[in-house]
């Protein structure tokens, strides 16, 4: 029977997990691995504190997560694929309410980003960067 999520460790292993995914896909893997670059401790330490917030409560990241991509190449099929490859991790690795909050959250910071990245390309609107 797999665990939930309920400890850093968790959320270390589904970032990991999940990263390494995304790095070896040919649609998502070049536009991260270009922008990222040789950054990925940083980044992943980001995403560490992010899910950390998100999860557990544990309120570790205080940043903005749409401005780093609103400049970014990718469209719907990207998050389609960005989707997937999260559940997949997710559901490889554990089960249980936390497991379902994090795909339920994944899914709507998917479709957030999509929206505000086609309402500013699409609209009037300036982006609050």
């Amino acid at each position: 029977m797999m665990k939930d999520i309920t400890v850093m460790e968790d959320i270390q292993l589904l970032v990991n997990t999940f990263y390494e995914k995304v790095q070896a896909d040919e649609l998502l893997g070049p536009i991260f691995n270009g922008v990222i670059q040789d950054r990925w401790p940083v980044h992943l330490e980001k995403m560490y504190r992010f899910w950390q917030t998100v999860l557990l409560e544990e309120h570790t990241y205080f940043g903005r997560p749409f401005p780093p991509h609103a400049q970014l190449p990718i469209e719907q099929a990207h998050f389609d694929t960005w989707l997937r490859h999260w559940h997949e991790t997710v559901d490889s690795l554990f089960a249980g309410p936390k497991a379902e909050e994090a795909k339920w959250r994944g899914g709507k910071m998917a479709l957030m980003f999509m929206s505000k990245l086609d309402y500013y390309r699409n609209g009037t609107g300036t982006p609050l960067l």
